[in-house]
């Protein structure tokens, strides 16, 4: 351990202890060639392989199970089924945790597909009205990480005219022409404009780096806005606003993610306007929140609330077998939380909570993707913020176990390195840090993730004195820059 170092982990193992905490670490060949390796390969049960490889002695210990479904995107109970229980034939499945697990294609039963050569547009294949579809990137986009000032230009052009056709009055379509009427959207088209906007949201959550996607939104709402310019009638105008509302949450998730909170913040607003247009409560009301998350995300929570109570409001009026409601909730939480407000918090919360009662389904993509399982960190971003580190790591570590994405892992992985500020013990600030900057470099999500861990500067001061933190200071600092850029 390093002299200036005097914490209770040193340097190897603080990194080993962050980097299991992102993903399978990099193990050397002769870790495969153990008897029971051999004979799980031999059975082809992947659920021996990973109890196998959980309590492989290379680790210095058994790694628990929810630590490994967590890379897997397995629940600690999925983990324990899938070791127990009959072997997987869920090729898909094989294939992704292979990868995860950095298994030698030579061990494996099956054969790992050859990565894809690097086009110089890059596809997107899905399929639209029984149709394969192919959406091309913009290869300036997936070159270039930074925003590409272009695309957002021309977005927030396209940005103010649809407004102004918003705000436009309704056309009087008796006294039009049959040449203007021919222009009229018929169900189909607009059925497939829906179909693109919700593929464009998939696309969105899956990126790593959420702003590859701003070529092919812009170009939709480019589609949309033409749409508009022309003559409709009242059914179909309402339905493009839906669609319009729909996209412009999208643009203005892109821009939150960029840190351009001005023209997310416009986004959210033209939004509101079509979802008003459209007479569509829960699509406005999840425009509201969204607004108001910029203001719980910047700590101006005294002006998120009256935001927050009129997304309540609009969302009563909604659909009850949504959960919109549910997730206006959990982010007035939070603004209850920024305020100090233990008692109003907890009743969010538990508003929140009620998710889990919603009968059938739970709408989980797209424009509103709120279920039960995003409460533990809901719950522990309340916590952190309310300074209650015991509660936020209940709740935070539970959230750790589960199904996370790489941008919300990182969240998570902040709120932990606060938690152990809270607690002034600067190993866990330390481990729980350099994960979360790990998580951000990999998603390119400076800015979500680095807001956050920005938050952790200035509770470094009293253990400054450590290289570790000094670095860790360091690092965060220069995150910090690069996403303001």
């Amino acid at each position: 351990m390093a002299e200036d170092n005097d914490g209770r982990l040193c340097g190897s193992c603080s990194r080993s202890k962050r980097a299991l905490l992102v993903g399978a670490p990099d193990v050397p060949p002769e870790f495969w060639e153990t008897d029971q390796f051999k004979d799980a390969f031999k059975a082809r049960h992947m659920g021996r392989v990973v109890s196998t490889y959980r309590r492989h002695p290379w680790h210095g210990g058994t790694l628990s199970q929810g630590l490994v479904g967590s890379w897997l995107s397995l629940s600690q109970t999925q983990v324990s089924r899938f070791e127990s229980g009959r072997p997987s034939n869920d090729l898909g499945r094989l294939l992704q945790w292979a990868r995860v697990l950095r298994i030698p294609p030579d061990h494996l039963w099956f054969r790992l597909p050859e990565p894809a050569a690097t086009a110089d547009n890059a596809k997107l294949p899905f399929t639209l009205s029984g149709r394969r579809v192919v959406a091309a990137w913009d290869a300036e986009a997936k070159a270039d990480e930074r925003l590409d000032d272009m695309n957002r230009r021309e977005l927030l052009r396209l940005l103010s005219l649809a407004g102004t056709l918003l705000a436009a009055p309704q056309l009087d379509l008796d006294r039009l022409s049959d040449a203007h009427q021919a222009g009229q959207l018929g169900n189909a088209s607009l059925d497939e404009y829906g179909q693109l906007n919700a593929h464009l949201w998939r696309v969105f959550s899956a990126s790593g780096s959420k702003r590859l996607t701003l070529p092919v939104v812009r170009r939709q709402l480019g589609v949309l806005t033409e749409a508009m310019q022309k003559p409709q009638n009242e059914v179909v105008r309402e339905r493009l606003c839906f669609l319009a509302g729909d996209l412009f949450q999208l643009c203005g998730e892109i821009f939150f993610d960029c840190n351009h909170y001005t023209e997310a913040a416009q986004c959210y607003s033209l939004a509101a306007n079509a979802c008003k247009e459209a007479r569509a409560f829960d699509l406005w009301a999840c425009a509201m929140t969204r607004h108001a998350f910029i203001s719980v995300y910047e700590r101006d929570f005294k002006l998120a609330t009256p935001l927050l109570d009129r997304a309540a409001s609009l969302a009563e009026r909604g659909d009850r077998s949504l959960s919109t409601r549910h997730w206006v909730a959990a982010v007035q939480a939070q603004a209850y939380a920024g305020l100090g407000e233990f008692d109003a918090t907890e009743l969010a919360l538990e508003t929140a909570r009620q998710v889990d009662s919603l009968s059938g389904p739970v709408h989980t993509s797209g424009w509103l993707r709120f279920e039960g399982s995003r409460m533990a960190q809901e719950s522990g971003t309340c916590y952190v913020e309310l300074n209650q580190p015991d509660l936020a790591e209940t709740a935070l570590a539970t959230a750790l176990s589960q199904d996370l994405s790489d941008r919300r892992r990182g969240s998570v992985l902040a709120d932990l390195a606060m938690v152990g500020a809270q607690r002034h013990d600067a190993d866990q600030l330390v481990v729980y840090a350099d994960a979360a900057l790990t998580a951000a470099q990999k998603t390119g999500s400076a800015g979500y993730v680095g807001r956050r861990l920005a938050s952790l500067r200035p509770q470094l001061a009293p253990f400054i004195a450590r290289r570790d933190v000094r670095q860790l200071d360091q690092q965060i600092k220069t995150l910090s820059t690069a996403s303001a850029v």
